[in-house]
């Protein structure tokens, strides 16, 4: 219906004109600009099906062979990230599960490799690589039960798997280091890593194993031959290089310990056991500086280990800083936080080491040096009070024998106070034991002889009587 207006003295039959609305027109023109949006950047990156992309889709197999390469080359921890590809491409391989799983525990990631493992057995509960490897995981961390239920049932299901009887063998030795498994346990070890080479002649567990097995049995010379041809089948395996620089340096072969654990080291830059270790040797042949850096390198490594500290303080007693000394030795009594916020946790003196009570003892000797001897008190009874019933009790270390030979150094000055320390170093070590088990692992390579030293200090006319 159309309404009339009287304008002026005329009828007019036009509509009225509305308004203009600015809200309309604002979200009209808001909804254009969306669509164009969609049309220009959205819609062209949208996969349609069947059009192939500008990258093609891996593979899971090319992840495999990447891994792979990885492993040989040493790259470890690449290799996991490849095998992690693998599995997440295709997460029904278990093959690829038991693979990385084995990486894990080469790397030393042991909880995740047993989770690996674990994948495979969803997948396939009698599969029996995947019970071994997982048994291999948990006897890293320490679970020797369920990890001896988990292999023995990969040998059930496999009697012949070589690498079962490597892990196998590795587990009965771990338990032998921590005093399990019986009066058997050494011919148990030795039979299974025995099996294992036989075979897996080829594998680089099995002679890991083997040399693993003759270690801890203290046949340090062919565990040597056994980790050497480990490396020959790969020579990128840190761990490796770890246990023939362990070898050489109980055999006081210190040049190519060195050569190993540095090997070692430049595979796994992260772990500070090849510099720890190293730091010994240097302080074991009296280079207490060179000792000082690598020790210093493990502590960067671990900033956590207390341990580590008690190593570097030791060499830092040993090359007369109290005051840095104090400070590292008190992370292992006392435990704290460093300066840059690492929280370390202290090392009860009955801790089963006897590295620590020669932390102990060095951190009390140099609380004395510092003239803090009611501090130091407490920590020599603190000693005193580890041996039960005021018995005797056995310590190793450069600071059990210390107090031994500073005494024997006073005796001799008192019998000869013209004697300069040069005369009394020479004396000291002219007159020590000769050894062949200590050649090349102190300076005199011999056992001090205070009996011989005060003779040769008081036989004037050489027949060897005062």
């Amino acid at each position: 219906m159309t309404t009339m207006y009287l304008k002026g003295s005329q009828w007019s039959m036009n509509r009225r004109r509305k308004p203009l609305n600015y809200f309309n027109v604002a979200l009209l023109v808001l909804l254009i600009g969306v669509g164009l949006y969609l049309n220009y950047y959205i819609v062209p990156e949208v996969e349609l099906p069947g059009i192939p992309t500008a990258t093609p889709t891996r593979s899971p197999e090319s992840y495999l062979t990447e891994a792979e390469q990885l492993f040989q080359q040493g790259k470890l921890a690449q290799a996991v990230d490849a095998y992690q590809q693998a599995v997440k491409t295709d997460p029904t391989n278990a093959s690829a599960y038991i693979s990385m799983a084995r990486t894990q525990v080469w790397v030393g990631q042991y909880a995740d490799a047993q989770v690996s493992a674990e994948n495979a057995l969803l997948l396939n509960q009698n599969n029996p690589a995947a019970h071994a490897v997982r048994g291999w995981a948990l006897s890293a961390q320490g679970d020797y039960l369920t990890a001896e239920t988990a292999i023995k049932r990969a040998l059930e299901l496999d009697p012949n798997n070589a690498l079962a009887h490597a892990y196998y063998a590795e587990l009965l030795t771990d338990q032998y280091y921590n005093n399990l498994g019986g009066l058997d346990i050494i011919d148990r070890m030795s039979e299974e890593s025995r099996i294992a080479l036989s075979l897996g002649e080829n594998t680089v567990e099995a002679h890991r194993a083997r040399g693993y097995v003759l270690e801890a049995t203290g046949n340090s010379e062919e565990a040597i031959r056994e980790y050497a041809a480990a490396v020959a089948i790969n020579t990128n395996i840190p761990d490796l290089h770890l246990s023939l620089g362990r070898n050489y340096r109980t055999l006081g072969v210190y040049d190519k310990a060195v050569e190993s654990l540095t090997r070692a080291n430049s595979l796994n830059p992260a772990d500070p056991t090849p510099d720890l270790i190293i730091s010994r040797i240097y302080a074991t042949l009296g280079e207490f500086a060179k000792g000082e850096q690598y020790a210093e390198q493990a502590v960067k490594d671990s900033p956590t280990d207390a341990n580590l500290y008690g190593n570097l303080g030791v060499m830092y007693y040993r090359n007369f800083k109290w005051e840095e000394a104090e400070t590292a030795l008190a992370y292992v009594v006392n435990g704290g936080q460093t300066e840059e916020g690492a929280e370390i946790l202290p090392i009860a003196l009955d801790a089963g080491s006897f590295r620590v009570p020669e932390y102990y003892f060095s951190y009390g000797l140099v609380l004395v040096r510092l003239n803090r001897c009611g501090e130091a008190l407490p920590i020599f009874q603190q000693i005193l009070s580890a041996v039960p019933g005021d018995d005797y009790e056995t310590f190793q270390g450069t600071s059990m024998a210390a107090p031994h030979v500073a005494g024997a150094a006073a005796l001799l000055l008192s019998a000869n106070s013209g004697l300069t320390h040069l005369n009394i170093k020479e004396a000291l070590l002219n007159s020590s034991d000769k050894l062949p088990s200590l050649t090349g692992k102190c300076v005199s390579g011999g056992r001090l002889n205070v009996s011989a030293l005060m003779t040769a200090s008081t036989d004037t006319d050489g027949d060897g009587m005062p």
